[in-house]
């Protein structure tokens, strides 16, 4: 299974942003690197679970589960 990547880098003003580049739209800002981290892996969560219940196809998803025929 491949694996999303987060881009973290901190503002001049203190504060940490997470970008999910391979989920448009994934961006988030954090008091603390981890916080940021964390958020970004929520969103990116919420994405999935927002595009599977609408019927999209989710990349890396659709392999993730066995279904016997």
């Amino acid at each position: 299974m491949n694996k999303w990547h987060i881009e973290i880098e901190r503002e001049e003003d203190g504060r940490w942003i997470a970008d999910v580049s391979e989920v448009p739209g994934c961006m988030v800002y954090g008091a603390t690197r981890a916080e940021a981290i964390r958020k970004a892996e929520v969103l990116v969560l919420r994405v999935i679970a927002d595009r599977l219940d609408a019927g999209e196809s989710v990349p890396f998803v659709e392999d993730a589960f066995l279904v016997p025929a």
